[in-house]
């Protein structure tokens, strides 16, 4: 666990605005940005993301869906499509892409925790309101 690690689980927790997750990420440099991207895109597929998980996480979002990020996620298998939305390079679909993928990983996080961990577990992202 790092500092990169807690500041995405908490903006997926909503512990944080996204607003300050934004400014962090546009403050990484190119190859730290595609290592987040993909580090996020990792983490949803961990979480177990489906398919039926693609208009909650454009809602949650904020993006229109006709967005690039978000029409991907709409169309194929949801594991390669994240992986196309991690690998975006233009900045502004980058950024897009930041805000589909924390919202994919709040709602993944979110079942997973409530269907597998709701009786207790040792996932330390899961205990971050208390250490707060």
């Amino acid at each position: 666990m790092n500092e990169r690690d807690v500041l995405l689980n908490e903006l997926a927790q909503g512990l944080h605005p996204m607003s300050e997750g934004i400014e962090w990420f546009d403050d990484l440099g190119s190859k730290e940005q595609s290592e987040v991207l993909l580090f996020l895109r990792h983490h949803c597929v961990q979480a177990r993301a489906v398919a039926e998980d693609a208009s909650e996480s454009i809602r949650r979002s904020g993006l229109r869906p006709t967005h690039t990020p978000a029409v991907l996620i709409s169309r194929g298998r949801i594991d390669t499509q994240l992986g196309k939305i991690a690998g975006l390079t233009p900045v502004d679909e980058r950024r897009k892409a930041f805000r589909l993928l924390i919202a994919v990983l709040a709602v993944a996080d979110a079942r997973r925790r409530e269907r597998f961990c709701s009786g207790g577990c040792g996932h330390w992202w899961h205990h971050l309101c208390a250490a707060d």
